[in-house]
């Protein structure tokens, strides 16, 4: 898919980001009013230091003994202890806040990012989700770990400090306000620029992971067909982009530091100036004077931090606007379900346990405006009628397919499935097992049960023998409790499309699709996975994508696809013996068969029926 083609899944406004954060704030408010009281306790305790301190500049500017000093000395180290205490309270509080709420967050985002439809995330490009799910997610947890407590620590001390600078006098508050300007310019300007350009980077980020993504799972086909420089451009491309961005962003965090020094320094002559002055007309003491001087000075770190923490809140606000875009999307019927208007499957008869029926009516599909698929497809699969889906690369057998389990949703057409009077309405009415089957990190068992949560040892155990693979599965080193997955036992790829095929029989589903199942057995197992996955549908209605056409004629009935329409339908002698399309696969992969039987050595031969239609 070209770049220009890359619909990117969504990204929420800055108003509903907003929005999103108090809903999730809002069943936590006494955590959050605990935590926030406890931050303006710890720094209304520390801010007894300065008065202290100009206290002790005036009892050595009065020459007082040295006694003098012992109280405030002593009230000094409280303050630093009770300060101390307060502010790890506080800052514990407003942490497990960000963490509950971060989690909260993060469980919606996963929820909504596994129902997505598939046909959405191949438009976005696998690229973007996984950077949404790795990188926006860690710098969102990064912000609420570290950035919002001390930016909230940060907002509380310089609104305080500035309170009681105009305690001690008025005129070092209207000081003070000298650096306001030039930091309040700072921050708009900051905001105005890194706004957009954290944005742009997030989407650069996302479309360099989908390139790199691309490539690597292609790498095969890359050097097949000589696409090593022209793929390698792209991936330089892309990242030259990103880094471009990356260097943006560094420029303006420059910019954007040297103008916070104007402020500061700017600020702090206009303090001492005025506490000269103050001093000199006998308003003040010098340690009221020292005081002021050190509350300003003090507001340094809080102020920097607070503006600097901005970098932090704008690219935390940028990956937290991508997050909450997927948590709002609505989700899909897991059913799937499809009628005329676009397509939907009507649900009110569907349940497991008997055999479905499948009618298929009128259906189109295209994956991009102006480009069909499929072309006015009409089929119905009978109940217990297993159908073989054959046909040539590019046909429209693997859309076809997911169309029927639920995976797309057609342009237009409609899909209605139904079960057996008397059968349970419960879970899903059909079940998909393709080629590209994953094997969760933990025991087997708890895989298995990924189909059936509450099946016992003994259902497992039957559903293994099912489908042949108790044997092996026995023969672990811990039986049904050995880890699989990453960094466990490693399974074969005939033994994880067992294992998938498995996980068909404990689900249970009246109809069953299997896109090219069996495809990845290799010419020794294919035989045992086409056994298996036979009697893993036994009973129920099957629609197969036929890897070989070995397996398609041992079907009930045989649907032949060309460009996007059936062609011919019927058994394999009927098919056979009409002499048309089907007749040609057949010849073509008997005449291959006759000579690789003949040839000891040889090359696989690419099938034709196992490229996928987009």
């Amino acid at each position: 898919m070209s770049d220009t083609a890359r619909t990117l899944l969504p990204t929420a406004t800055q108003a509903r980001t907003r929005a999103a954060v108090r809903e999730l704030i809002r069943p936590h408010r006494r955590l959050a009013l605990g935590g926030f009281a406890m931050m303006i306790v710890a720094t209304s305790v520390g801010l007894l230091v300065q008065p202290l301190l100009g206290r002790i500049v005036d009892l050595v500017a009065d020459h007082r003994p040295p006694g003098s000093i012992t109280l405030p000395v002593v009230l000094l180290v409280l303050v630093a202890l009770a300060q101390g205490a307060t502010t790890v309270l506080g800052l514990s509080l407003v942490s497990r806040l960000g963490e509950t709420v971060l989690a909260h967050l993060r469980e919606r985002f996963v929820e909504k990012a596994l129902r997505l439809p598939l046909e959405q995330v191949e438009k976005a490009g696998a690229g973007d989700l996984t950077a949404r799910v790795t990188r926006d997610v860690s710098v969102v947890g990064e912000a609420v770990r570290s950035a919002l407590p001390e930016l909230a620590r940060s907002l509380l001390a310089i609104a305080l400090t500035l309170v009681a600078m105009a305690a001690l006098d008025w005129r070092f508050f209207l000081a003070a306000l000298v650096a306001v300007p030039v930091q309040a310019s700072t921050a708009r300007w900051y905001v105005r620029n890194a706004v957009p350009l954290y944005a742009e980077q997030r989407i650069a980020t996302g479309a360099q992971q989908q390139q790199l993504l691309d490539t690597v799972a292609g790498a095969g086909t890359v050097r097949a067909f000589r696409l090593e420089e022209e793929h390698t451009e792209r991936v330089t491309r892309r990242s030259s982009a990103a880094v471009e961005l990356t260097l943006r962003g560094v420029r303006l965090v420059l910019n954007f530091y040297n103008r916070l020094h104007v402020a500061e320094y700017a600020g702090l002559a206009a303090v001492l100036v005025t506490g000269f002055l103050l001093v000199r007309g006998g308003s003040v003491s010098i340690g009221t004077a020292t005081a002021a001087a050190l509350y300003f000075h003090s507001l340094f770190t809080p102020v920097n931090s607070a503006l600097v923490l901005l970098d932090d809140a704008q690219s935390a606000t940028a990956a937290l606007a991508r997050l909450v875009g997927v948590a709002d999307q609505p989700s899909p019927e897991l059913s799937s379900e499809l009628s005329s208007e676009p397509a939907q499957r009507t649900g009110a008869d569907i349940g497991i346990g008997a055999a479905g029926t499948v009618t298929v009516t009128g259906l189109h599909h295209a994956y991009e405006p102006g480009r069909p698929v499929l072309h006015d497809v009409d089929l119905t699969l009978r109940a217990g009628e297993r159908v073989a889906l054959v046909g040539v690369s590019g046909a429209g057998k693997t859309t076809l397919a997911k169309l029927i389990a639920g995976v797309h949703r057609p342009t237009s057409g409609s899909v209605h499935v139904t079960a057996g009077a008397g059968a349970p309405r419960e879970g899903l009415p059909v079940a998909l097992v393709t080629q590209e089957t994953h094997v969760f990190a933990g025991p087997l068992a708890d895989d298995l049960r990924l189909a059936r949560a509450g099946a016992g040892d003994d259902e497992l155990r039957t559903a293994l023998a099912t489908v042949d693979a108790l044997d092996w599965a026995g023969a672990l080193p811990d039986g049904l409790d050995t880890v699989v997955g990453d960094g466990g036992h490693r399974l074969t790829l005939a033994q994880v499309q067992q294992l998938a095929l498995a996980r068909l029989v404990l689900a249970d589903p009246p109809v069953a699709v299997l896109d090219e199942a069996t495809a990845e057995a290799g010419s020794t197992g294919a035989r045992l996975l086409e056994q298996a996955a036979d009697r893993a549908v036994e009973g129920r209605t099957a629609l197969i994508v036929a890897h070989r056409l070995t397996q398609a004629a041992t079907a009930d009935r045989i649907v032949v696809m060309d460009g996007g329409r059936i062609v011919e339908s019927g058994t394999h002698d009927e098919l056979c013996a009409a002499a048309g399309p089907y007749a040609s696969l057949w010849e073509a992969w008997s005449g291959t068969r006759a000579t690789a039987d003949r040839t000891p050595t040889h090359h696989p031969r690419p099938d034709t029926t196992t490229v996928k239609d987009h």
